[in-house]
């Protein structure tokens, strides 16, 4: 059967084991101490990427993922995250923030080093912001914003400085960015790197060097990475990471059946009863950094009933949620409480949970004076009918939410009509907030940094994500000081608060965290997988994956990590 990594079942058959040891003790014999298998470096792990390769450069994979993966295993970055979506160093030793808040310092590690055995300095993290600073069509313009606003200050070979105009307790998000080499690329703009050698075999600083690009009827279909021996982090006891590329799962999966591949970097509910019953095949699950939501419009002046928060909450109590999850994700989804990340340091789990109940939908309706008219159509104390266009993307999944939700709200007397287009017309629509309600995904990888202003900030409303048009002077006031501290203590508390009156007023509807799945064969030990802020941080700790073992007087002959 699988082996599920959520938590972890030990059985233990204790009474021959306490009977024999007692038994020793009385008689006085010694027994010899047990030897127990350590790792050792040696082995190969393949794995399957879906999707092709474009080119190897961390500034310049935002839109492919499997580039991002690669990327993960050969660059370094400043500082990554933890589980719980708190910053940790990575190239950074340590770094301390200004009593206003906005200069940060960061010293480098001494020990880092590029793949080439050039040293990682200062002037490498200041080359690499500079390609951020030069407003290139290709970065994202919150991310040329940010950047543009931003002096980098290089004070030493070891230390640089970030200096902001005002205080931003979530500039760590933005600190995360793969750092480049700046004795290879320092001439070198973001626009001039785009087809440069460098992307097809790159230098960098992470657990893995680059080795060679396989190539298959003049198309790349994988990559040979090596385990980089001068790593600061320690080597990793996988000796080489081979990535192959397949355009779909289903090939994907086809390979691990064939033995060609040792692991599947996304299961989908297309071969997840395969996968579940493969023998030796581990499969380990967390929640995306996605959360599925519907928006409802609070500024409709047609639709003046979803001002009223009871009206909303009795729609939420209509929403059949664990019905989507069983039935449309294959059970792979995890129940929103509100839109902060469950695992992440500000996600508050005492928060209510409001449970399907039409029953309680309906007594709340008629207690706000609205009832059943002939037609069977819901209608306001005033008269006016209670219908709402359900926006939505137009492919099958979205499609069958959406079916749903229209079945539950129309149980307790809502006319609902599913308006289905593309995905960027449903964001074109929310831009001009000409919708009434809208099924949408919330994208939030690439975030640990929790930071609910820019979607319910009451500044917002207008021209910027506050889509819903919530206007709640205190819970705006709550994420306005929760950008400026840096007292995570502090903050903490803010977003509880927050989230709180979030879930007491309903300005939207959250419904799920979708599940991220993938697959590893029981043979490669000590895979772990924690809440994720992106797919490649299936591999935060992959120095410590190991294939081989042995006593730990071998172990110890043998290069392993450094602590």
């Amino acid at each position: 059967m699988k082996k599920f990594r959520w938590q972890i079942l030990i059985v233990l058959v204790t009474g021959l084991i306490v009977g024999i040891l007692l038994y020793f003790q009385q008689s006085g014999t010694n027994t010899p101490a047990a030897s127990t298998p350590s790792p050792i470096s040696g082995g190969i792990y393949t794995e399957a990427l879906i999707g092709n390769f474009q080119r190897l450069n961390p500034l310049l994979d935002a839109h492919n993922a499997p580039d991002q993966d690669v990327d993960r295993l050969i660059f370094s970055s400043l500082i990554k995250f933890d589980a719980n979506g708190l910053p940790q160093g990575d190239l950074a030793e340590s770094w301390s923030f200004g009593s206003d808040g906005s200069v940060f310092t960061f010293s480098l590690k001494p020990n880092a080093y590029w793949h080439d055995g050039t040293p990682v300095s200062s002037q490498d993290v200041v080359y690499t912001t500079s390609l951020l600073k030069g407003g290139s069509a290709l970065l994202p313009e919150d991310l040329k914003a940010f950047w543009a606003e931003v002096q980098v200050i290089q004070l030493s070979d070891l230390v640089v400085q970030f200096s902001l105009p005002e205080a931003f307790a979530p500039i760590m998000d933005y600190l995360s960015f793969g750092v480049l080499p700046a004795h290879l690329l320092g001439n070198l703009g973001l626009d001039e790197l785009v087809n440069h050698p460098f992307n097809m075999a790159p230098i960098g600083s992470g657990p893995y060097k680059f080795s060679q690009l396989f190539i298959k009827d003049g198309v790349i279909s994988g990559i040979d990475l090596v385990a980089n021996g001068d790593y600061y982090g320690g080597r990793p006891y996988i000796d080489e990471i081979v990535f192959q590329y397949y355009p779909s799962e289903k090939p994907a999966w086809n390979a691990y059946q064939a033995g060609e591949v040792d692991g599947l970097a996304r299961v989908s509910n297309d071969i997840l009863p395969e996968v579940l019953g493969e023998s030796g095949l581990n499969l380990y699950s967390t929640r995306e950094p996605s959360l599925s939501m519907i928006f409802l419009n609070l500024n409709n002046s047609g639709k003046a009933f979803l001002q009223n928060a009871s009206f909303r909450r009795a729609l939420m109590l209509a929403t059949n949620r664990q019905g989507m999850i069983d039935q449309v994700l294959l059970g792979q989804g995890i129940i929103a409480k509100g839109p902060i990340l469950p695992g992440n340091w500000a996600y508050y789990p005492e928060q209510e949970s409001i449970p399907y109940d039409p029953d309680a939908a309906r007594q709340l309706i008629a207690s706000e004076g609205m009832a059943i008219n002939q037609t069977g159509i819901l209608v306001t104390a005033d008269g006016v009918e209670v219908r709402l266009v359900l926006l939505t993307s137009d492919d099958d999944t979205h499609a069958q939410i959406a079916d749903m939700i229209k079945q539950g709200w129309e149980a307790v007397g809502v006319a609902v009509d599913i308006l289905a287009i593309p995905y960027e017309q449903v964001l074109a629509e929310l831009d001009a907030r000409t919708f009434d309600a809208a099924l949408v995904d919330i994208n939030l990888s690439g975030t640990p940094d929790p930071d609910p202003y820019p979607f319910w900030g009451a500044s917002q409303v207008d021209t910027g994500q506050n889509y819903a048009h919530w206007v709640n002077l205190t819970a705006s006031e709550y994420l306005e000081q929760g950008r400026v501290t840096m007292d995570i203590g502090l903050r903490t508390k803010l977003y509880r608060n927050f989230q709180v009156l979030f879930q007491e007023d309903l300005p939207s509807l959250p419904l799920f965290y979708p599940i991220y799945n993938y697959a590893v064969k029981e043979t490669i030990k000590n895979v772990s997988i924690g809440p994720i802020y992106s797919p490649s941080d299936r591999f935060n700790a992959i120095s410590d994956w190991y294939i081989l073992a042995g006593k730990a007087d071998e172990a110890q002959a043998t290069t392993a990590p450094q602590p």
